[in-house]
């Protein structure tokens, strides 16, 4: 069992109450780690220690920021055995936690080569004599609001470009993977970037309301970014807004994978297996609509369901384990729902269903239409429906047809006609003859819609997280009108 105290400047601490919360492993039920609970003073402290490890932080030179970033990314990954050790929070596999540490590892490299990137610029002034310029500054204290399903990733993301652009970070981890996001703060504690630049805060799961609230509200705080659900996520741009703090907000999504009918079925197969049921489809660009045409559909079905029925899901530390376990039961409860819903509405179930606590086998689903749930609410679990349809521009139809837009695929042979297609997809992110399940540190991140608004990622983050002034400079005499 892992402790995990809270990290506030610099120092691990408990609650003020001395108030813990445990998580537990959704397959065996022990206990994985027991965890400090925050206080609203705790929140407080948080925020004030970074708040005063600001100006040192900010004062660094880019070049001093880049060297602790990049030694913070040699860490991280150095330490990936340890983030493999919590991932019973989650249920989730050795290799889901060895891949997120990897990329971590690659953000936090990107943000380190970002720290000279962040410019302004002369703007010509009509006044005689003036220079003026747009500057770009720290902000100062960035709330970071991170989820579980990929722990390491996007916390690390949270954090990694804020600190690249001279802020400093108050992390609040998630209910349901603490231990690995306090992990993260001690490797960047360990790193050397100083007290108080990273803070990590915990919360009972009854108490994530008020913590959040109490942060955002904080006239500290001048930045917050947060991933998780569209649910949540507007209450965090309400509070956000509330308080004139501009936010940077990634949701869900619900990825169409779009199939032509001069698709390579093969190359399709395989990329819609990964980006349906890698993590058990807890990613946020996991593919949930599989939208094929017609004169291709039975064939892709077919061959799909035989890599489907390959892919046992069990207890992550098994053997013949392909696939892990949801992050807890409930979650199976709610998927296994939608399923229930849209078969007894019609749908066919082609392979999968299963459900057995935690763990759901993963699920193609035919027959699928805007009648039911699984047509238009996120699953969030190892579960894809088939939606047929004539011609590019029916397909482009069904795409378009959902508030979420986030990831997005396309197969075809034809790169001209697909790009044609993906510049239509409403979507922020869109790949073509690829998964929609692919991230690289250096990318913009974001979707539209109520998938959320910003992006994430190397140069797309530095207007997130710094203030653009005009600064003016004037040279010799200025006439007044009065």
């Amino acid at each position: 069992m892992l402790d995990v105290p809270l990290l506030i400047g610099g120092q691990s601490c408990a609650a003020r109450d001395g108030r813990t919360f445990e998580r537990r492993n959704p397959v065996t039920g022990e206990v994985v780690s027991r965890v400090a609970a925050a206080t609203l003073e705790d929140a407080d402290a948080a925020v004030a220690a970074a708040q005063a490890a600001f100006p040192m932080w900010a004062a660094l030179a880019p070049n001093e920021r880049r060297t602790r970033l990049l030694n913070a990314a040699e860490q991280l990954q150095a330490r990936s055995a340890e983030f493999i050790d919590a991932a019973g929070e989650t249920g989730a596999m050795a290799n889901w936690y060895g891949f997120n540490v990897r990329l971590a590892a690659n953000i936090l490299r990107e943000a380190a080569s970002m720290t000279t990137q962040i410019t302004g610029e002369v703007i010509p002034s009509d006044v005689p004599g003036s220079f003026a310029m747009a500057l770009r500054q720290p902000c100062g204290v960035v709330l970071g609001i991170a989820p579980w399903n990929a722990p390491v990733i996007l916390a690390t993301r949270a954090i990694a470009m804020p600190l690249a652009c001279g802020n400093t970070v108050v992390l609040k981890a998630s209910e349901l993977s603490p231990a690995v996001h306090r992990l993260i703060g001690q490797v960047l504690q360990d790193a050397g970037l100083g007290d108080g630049v990273v803070n990590v805060i915990s919360n009972a799961p009854a108490d994530a309301a008020a913590i959040v609230e109490r942060l955002i509200a904080n006239p500290a705080v001048r930045r917050v970014n947060f991933t998780g659900s569209t649910h949540v996520g507007r209450i965090v741009g309400e509070l956000s807004a509330r308080h004139l703090k501009p936010a940077l907000l990634e949701l869900g999504g619900k990825a169409p994978l779009l199939v032509l009918d001069d698709a390579d079925l093969d190359a399709a197969v395989a990329a819609a297996a990964f980006g349906a049921y890698f993590n058990q489809g807890q990613i946020c660009m996991s593919t949930e609509r599989l939208i094929v045409d017609a004169k291709v559909a039975d064939a892709f079905t077919a061959k799909l369901a035989a890599k489907v029925a390959t892919l046992r899901a069990g207890d992550p530390v098994a053997a013949d384990s392909v696939l892990g376990s949801l992050v807890d039961a409930s979650a199976g409860t709610r998927i296994k729902a939608l399923i229930d819903d849209a078969l007894a509405k019609g749908a066919r179930l082609v392979v999968g269903g299963q459900l057995d606590g935690s763990i759901l086998q993963p699920t193609l689903i035919d027959g699928v239409n805007s009648s039911m749930r699984l047509y238009r609410e996120e699953s969030f679990g190892p579960v894809a429906v088939l939606l047929r349809g004539d011609g590019d521009e029916e397909l482009l139809r069904l795409a378009n047809d959902s508030e979420f837009g986030l990831s997005a695929a396309i197969f075809s042979r034809d790169t001209g006609r697909a790009l044609a297609l993906a510049q239509q997809v409403e979507s922020g992110i869109c790949h073509i003859n690829g998964p929609t399940v692919h991230d690289e540190a250096q990318m913009p991140f974001g979707g539209v819609k109520s998938s959320g608004y910003g992006s994430f990622g190397g140069k797309a983050s530095i207007e997130h997280f710094t203030q653009l002034r005009w600064v003016t400079l004037q040279n010799g005499p200025r006439h007044y009108p009065i």
